[in-house]
């Protein structure tokens, strides 16, 4: 049901290079009913998928290092950032959007792994949500070294830390990425690890 206080009045395309950047222009109804029009500037890059891959007897997890562009350019020295496996749905279902991802960048094939939950990440200026999961591995699970698909030219480093080593790397400011920080403190607060 969409919000009779909202009336989208025009949608322009800005940008259409990689994803999608539309400016809005919207009328919007305030509490003493009188309105406001507005004018936003929104990114709409699809819906993804994020997965904490943890080993319960080992006590250790999956994670990836990569370049990401956006960071280097506001400060980031090397680029470098240090994340959960993570990809765009690409109009498959969360579920199995995580498993291809997850054999593609980190090499390890799951059968099976657990939602739980989602979140819209950006929600001032980006459309997507993302879903979380977690899922368990072990080393029978490997199948490859990973490291990302040629055609997307991902270039991807598998890390494994052990839970401890992880979790330390929010406070030590190694991870920085807010949803390998969110599933890492899911993992703790549900004692996964």
């Amino acid at each position: 049901m969409k919000n009779p206080k909202i009336k989208i009045q025009k949608t322009e395309l800005l940008s259409d290079n990689w994803y999608v950047l539309n400016k809005v222009t919207f009328d919007y109804q305030k509490k003493d009913t009188s309105l406001i029009t507005q004018k936003r500037e929104v990114y709409d890059r699809g819906n993804g998928a994020a997965i904490l891959l943890y080993n319960s007897t080992q006590k250790t997890v999956i994670l990836t290092r990569q370049f990401r562009l956006p960071t280097y350019l506001n400060g980031n020295k090397t680029g470098m950032m240090i994340e959960v496996c993570a990809g765009l749905l690409d109009q498959d279902h969360p579920e199995q959007c995580i498993i291809r991802e997850t054999e593609e960048e980190t090499g390890y094939r799951l059968s099976s792994v657990r939602k739980v939950f989602e979140s819209y990440m950006s929600p001032g200026a980006v459309t997507e949500i993302l879903y979380f999961f977690v899922g368990e591995y072990n080393a029978s699970m490997k199948v490859s070294e990973g490291g990302g698909v040629e055609h997307e030219q991902e270039n991807i480093d598998v890390l494994e830390y052990t839970f401890e080593e992880a979790y330390a790397m929010i406070a030590s400011g190694q991870i920085k990425d807010a949803k390998t920080i969110m599933l890492l403190q899911y993992a703790k607060i549900n004692a996964l690890v």
